[in-house]
C-alpha cells in the first residue's frame, strides 16, 4: 500500500539510509572534536575554547576518561595562575577565592546534569571529589567546607533516588572522610552515618551498601566511644534485634551477609576483632544455640532458600569451634541441612564437600553426647 504516492517499503528504506547518514555525520563530528582537543593540548592552549570543546564531548560521552584528565589540566592550569598572581601581588587573595569558588561552582554544575543521566559514571564522581579537592587547597576552611557540606546534601539526594547506587554510597564515605578531616576541622561522623544506615535500611531492606557501611561504622562507634563491655553487648543485642526483624524475608542476599558479620561476634577465631570481644565462650555459645533456633522457625517457610541453610551450617562450625565437638542430634541435622544445599546450590558442592570433612569426618571436631 502507498502512503501519499509512496511505496511504504520505500520510505522505511529512505528512512533508514537518513539514519545511517545522520550517524555517519555525528561520528565524524565526534572525532573531529577529539582531535581538535588532543591539537589544543599538544599546543598547551588551556583555554576557555578547549574547555567547551570538552564539556561537549563529555555530554556525548562521560565514559572517555582522557577528556575528564584533560579538563582537570585545564582548570589546574588556571589555579596555579590565580595562585602565581597573588604571589607576585598582582591579585589580592579575596579576589582569587572569589576566582576559585566560580570555577568550581560552575564545573559542579556542568557536572549535575550528567549525573542525574548517568548515576553510575564513576568518572562523573571521580571529577567532582578532584573539584572539592581543589577548594580544600585553595579555599579557606571554612568556604572548602561549605562546599563539601552542599556535596553531602547533594548525594542524599541521589541516594534517595537510587539507595542502592554502590557508587553513590562509595562517593558518599569520600565526602565523610573528607568532613572528619582536620584540614576541614573536622570531627567523627560515625554515629550520624550509623543513624543515616538506619534511615536507609528502614526505606529499603535490600540495601547490601547500607548493611555493609553499619558494620564498618559499628566498630568506629564502640571504639570512640570507649564503650564498655555491658554497653558494646548492649548494641549487639539492638543489631541481632533488627538483622532478626529485617529476615522476614528469608531469600535476601544482603540480610545474610549482615548477619554473618554479626556471626563473627561468636567465632573464636574472628571474636577478638569484633563489636563485643570480652564475651565469654559460654555467653558466644548461648547466643549462636539461639540464632539457630531463629533460624530454624524460619525454615517453616523458605525450605528452599539456600542462604537459611548456610546459615544453619555456619552456627554449628561456630559451635565446633566453641565446643571442639558437636552432639549427634547436631551432626544428624548437619547432614540433612548438606542435602539441601547439595540439592539448592550444586555449583558449589566441592565447597558442602569441604564442610561435611570438617564438620563430620575431621577428628577435630569429636562428637559429644547429647
Amino acid at each position: 500500500m502507498a502512503s501519499h504516492g509512496v511505496p511504504r517499503a520505500a520510505t522505511r528504506e529512505q528512512r533508514t539510509v537518513e539514519a545511517r547518514k545522520k550517524e555517519l555525520q555525528e561520528i565524524e563530528q565526534y572525532r573531529s572534536l577529539v582531535t581538535d582537543i588532543q591539537d589544543g593540548v599538544n599546543k598547551k592552549d588551556f583555554s576557555p575554547e578547549l574547555l567547551e570543546k570538552t564539556s561537549t564531548l563529555l555530554r556525548k560521552n562521560p565514559e572517555y576518561y582522557t577528556i575528564w584528565n584533560i579538563r582537570r589540566r585545564i582548570f589546574a592550569n588556571e589555579l596555579d595562575s590565580l595562585s602565581a598572581q597573588v604571589e607576585s601581588q598582582q591579585l589580592a587573595e579575596d579576589k582569587k577565592y572569589s576566582q576559585v569558588l566560580d570555577i568550581i561552582h560552575l564545573d559542579l554544575q556542568f557536572l549535575f546534569p550528567l549525573l542525574l543521566q548517568y548515576p553510575k559514571c564513576y568518572w562523573i564522581w571521580n571529577h567532582r571529589v578532584w573539584l572539592l579537592q581543589q577548594a580544600t587547597i585553595h579555599l579557606p576552611s571554612e568556604k572548602a567546607r561549605s562546599l563539601w557540606e552542599d556535596e553531602l546534601k547533594l548525594v542524599g539526594k541521589m541516594l534517595t533516588r537510587d539507595s542502592r547506587n554502590f557508587h553513590g554510597w562509595g562517593y558518599r564515605r569520600t565526602v565523610i572522610d573528607s568532613l572528619e578531616s582536620t584540614s576541614l576541622s573536622g570531627r567523627s561522623m560515625a554515629r550520624d552515618e550509623y543513624d543515616y544506615t538506619t534511615k536507609m535500611i528502614g526505606q529499603n531492606l535490600s540495601n547490601f551498601s547500607a548493611w555493609h557501611n553499619r558494620s564498618r561504622l559499628i566498630l568506629r562507634i564502640l571504639n570512640e566511644e570507649h564503650a564498655s563491655a555491658e554497653e558494646r553487648k548492649q548494641m549487639l543485642d539492638e543489631e541481632i534485634k533488627l538483622i532478626q526483624k529485617a529476615l522476614f524475608d528469608p531469600y535476601d542476599q544482603s540480610l545474610w551477609f549482615y548477619h554473618q558479620s554479626l556471626m563473627s561476634t561468636f567465632d573464636p577465631e574472628t571474636a577478638a576483632a569484633s563489636m563485643a570481644p570480652e564475651l565469654s565462650n559460654d555467653d558466644r555459645l548461648g547466643y549462636v544455640k539461639a540464632e539457630q533456633e531463629f533460624i530454624e522457625d524460619l525454615l517453616e517457610d523458605a525450605e528452599d532458600s539456600k542462604w537459611v541453610y548456610q546459615a544453619l551450617m555456619e552456627c554449628a562450625l561456630i559451635e565446633a569451634r566453641l565446643t571442639g565437638g558437636l552432639s549427634a542430634d547436631v551432626r544428624t541435622k548437619i547432614r540433612g541441612w548438606l542435602v539441601k544445599l547439595k540439592e539448592l546450590d550444586p555449583l558449589r558442592s566441592g565447597r558442602w564437600a569441604d564442610t561435611e570433612q570438617v564438620l563430620l569426618k575431621d577428628t577435630a571436631f569429636r562428637e559429644q553426647s547429647s
